[in-house]
């Protein structure tokens, strides 16, 4: 019972941060108003919900994973491939060896492959962070597809690293080849499993869905399994569930642009989903601040193993740790850049040209979150001989102060790097953008003309009918789509366009109070009341 008033509370502290973060006189990031939330609740408590590395990343990244893989602009993805991969795979290896030395220099005490495990669970940026931040920021399209990209798939490199360096720590014995081999596995294993098993998951749906039908309650559910379902599966061949959660959410992506799911269950699963993410994000950030009051109570023991130093140094370690990771970050995007213009001219293109601002935006941007909270959890008690591992406590101790700065930083120097930065529009959006409207209208039309057709030839006493009906809707779908009728300026039809967008969305809140007034006079049953309802609201989500 007391675990359920926990997780309760929990659930209060998510619902409670999003009023909170409205309510304070000063913009404070929706992560700090959580974090304080779970220390309160643990406070309170005197007991917290301690993370259990094995449950938290089964019960929390693959959805999130998932979702993330799935609503990613994959075209982004594909266009900064080069940025992502260089962010995800090689800067986490370099971040490990000058990170891992720099801790080692600092607190010699630290064995070095200790060090490099510190360094490796640091590296990887979360993604559920990265959003978090990037809410509060108008962060440039090209830069958020690459934070993205990177925060995707750089938790698979970076806990591989980290679980080398904790099995070097622990035999006193590393073998490179047998880590390299071992990371493609983990990688080409996971992806494998997790696209293949979702792809057959949604050609198994469609097979049922023919036969039988469709039902949207079926298909939500399908799609809130799949992603634990594939994690557990590759964890279990050894290879990684994290990377198999993404390609799973990237299959789903590829399988839903079939267009073989009704309106209905696309709808239902959006509104489910959202409901998941919200709840989870706001969960992780509570279960990190409940782990605060823990980690503040072996602070001594942390400091004791830093060599004797005081406690007061501490923050001082993670506060260099933080700035080394963005050091680390800054000079490999500055060599990147330098690789990538390089590259560009040779094959005789030009260079995009990157402000200093946006660099160093790029730089601090690497936010840090529950996962490397998580992850450094599982640092074993004991060596392989039995004696205690060394410098657990303060591992744990520098993680999470190293969370801490990484969002502090990020959120006080990115609005300050963005604000007031000019962003060139977009021509490939534009051009992206015009192409799809003009597809939309020109199957619109065709697809009015040939109904038409084919209900006139069954009923030709309907001819006129069927022809004035296609006609005027035509018309409205021209109208719709931007077409400028003869005499009539774009000015003034963008002004007409926002003058009737207002008038109907009037219109529908006068017939959603109508129906409101029927419904609480008994004059119509709720069931009816709420269908109406609910076709108003979509017609005016779609509107605004």
């Amino acid at each position: 019972m007391e675990t359920f008033t926990v997780v309760m509370a929990m659930l209060v502290a998510v619902l409670l941060s999003g009023v909170l973060v409205r309510l304070l006189p000063l913009a404070v990031p929706l992560p700090f108003v959580q974090i304080g939330l779970g220390f309160l609740v643990a406070a309170v408590f005197q007991r917290g919900v301690l993370i259990e590395p094995d449950i938290f990343f089964l019960l929390f990244l693959p959805p999130l994973l998932f979702l993330d893989g799935w609503r990613v602009s994959k075209l982004a993805v594909m266009r900064e491939s080069s940025s992502i991969l260089q962010l995800a795979f090689g800067l986490v290896f370099v971040t490990v060896i000058g990170v891992g030395y720099l801790i080692h220099w600092m607190i010699p005490a630290v064995p070095l492959a200790v060090a490099f495990a510190i360094a490796a669970i640091v590296s990887p940026t979360d993604p559920v962070a990265v959003e978090a931040i990037s809410r509060k920021v108008a962060v440039p399209r090209r830069m958020m597809a690459i934070l993205e990209g990177e925060a995707l798939f750089n938790d698979a490199s970076g806990l591989v690293a980290f679980r080398f360096a904790v099995v070097a720590a622990a035999t006193g014995t590393f073998s490179l080849t047998q880590a390299a081999l071992s990371f493609v596995w983990v990688s080409a294993a996971g992806i494998a499993i997790g696209a293949g098993l979702t792809l057959l998951a949604m050609r198994a749906r469609r097979l049922v869905s023919r036969r039988l039908g469709e039902e949207p309650g079926v298909d939500v559910l399908l799609s809130l399994v799949t992603p634990f379902f594939v994690y557990y599966v590759a964890e279990q061949a050894g290879a990684s569930g994290i990377l198999a959660a993404v390609a799973a959410g990237i299959a789903m992506s590829y399988a839903e642009m079939s267009g073989g799911a009704l309106a209905a269950t696309r709808m239902e699963r959006h509104a489910v989903w959202n409901m998941v993410q919200f709840t989870l994000n706001g969960m992780m950030f509570v279960l990190l601040g409940e782990q605060f009051p823990t980690i503040l109570a072996n602070l001594s023991r942390a400091a004791q193993e830093s060599g004797g130093h005081s406690i007061y140094w501490l923050p001082l370690y993670g506060l260099a740790i933080s700035l080394g990771l963005v050091l680390c970050r800054l000079l490999w995007v500055v060599v990147a850049l330098k690789v990538n213009a390089a590259a560009a001219r040779r094959r005789g293109g030009e260079p995009v040209r990157i402000g200093l601002r946006v660099i160093l935006a790029m730089s601090l941007a690497g936010v840090r979150g529950a996962v490397t909270l998580a992850g450094v959890m599982t640092l074993p008690f004991a060596l392989d001989n039995g004696a205690p591992f060394p410098a657990r406590d303060l591992a744990i101790s520098l993680a999470a102060m190293v969370i801490v700065y990484s969002l502090l930083l990020a959120s006080a120097s990115l609005p300050r790097l963005l604000r007031g930065l000019h962003f060139p529009p977009n021509g490939r959006v534009r051009r992206e953008l015009a192409l799809a409207q003009e597809a939309m209208l020109q199957a619109a039309l065709d697809g009015v003309a040939q109904y038409a057709r084919r209900r006139i030839a069954a009923h030709p006493e309907d001819t006129g009918l069927y022809a004035d009906a296609a006609d005027s809707l035509a018309a409205d779908l021209r109208r719709q789509a931007g077409e400028v009728p003869d005499g009539t300026s774009a000015e003034d039809l963008e002004k007409q366009a926002g003058i009737e967008r207002l008038m109907r969305l009037e219109a529908i809140a006068a017939s959603r109070q109508a129906l409101f007034r029927l419904a609480r006079t008994h004059r119509i049953s709720d069931t009816l009341a709420r269908e109406q309802v609910r076709l108003l609201d979509l017609h005016e989500a779609r509107l605004r």
